[in-house]
């Protein structure tokens, strides 16, 4: 089929040669739309239009070291210092969680009166099993309709 791809586990950047491509844009087509942008602003405003650039620059980083501090001051805690690993969601597959639970030989009883093993607790089934009375069924007479509730139906 035309058009569709496979799906991946983990979605990798696209890439063009070794240069990864950033909103749709390759290496060769930033290239050629800075050299066009060099020809429109020209050689007279361009000393003007880096320096904006360079202030722009500037100012994110300013905001993006602000708002670092302030996610320090407020949560107590530095960013370079959080374990991102635990966070990981993938950490959380459910197929390996299961295994990890079947696997596990350490089995904890659930009280101290509770049974230790599969057979401890069948005998103990089979024990309240031959201690139960026999079932006692009664059964209505040969002819008798059974009992209708008008108001339940």
């Amino acid at each position: 089929m035309v058009g569709i791809r496979p799906s991946r586990s983990r979605r990798q950047p696209e890439r063009e040669g070794n240069l990864p491509k950033v909103l749709g844009i390759n290496g060769p087509e930033f290239l050629l739309l800075l050299i066009i942008g060099l020809l429109v602003i020209g050689p007279s405003r361009l000393p003007e239009y880096t320096q904006k650039l360079a202030n722009i620059v500037k100012e994110v980083r300013r905001m993006a070291s602000g708002a670092r501090e302030q996610i320090k001051e407020e949560v107590g805690i530095d960013i370079d210092e959080v374990d991102w690993k635990k966070y990981d969601p993938r950490q959380y597959d459910p197929r390996r969680i299961i295994k990890e639970a079947l696997l596990d030989d350490d089995t904890k009883p659930v009280s101290t009166g509770a049974p230790t093993t599969v057979s401890a607790a069948a005998a103990a089934a089979t024990a309240v099993a031959e201690r139960r009375p026999a079932r006692v069924i009664e059964r209505l007479p040969e002819g008798e309709p059974a009992p209708f509730d008008s108001e339940a139906t």
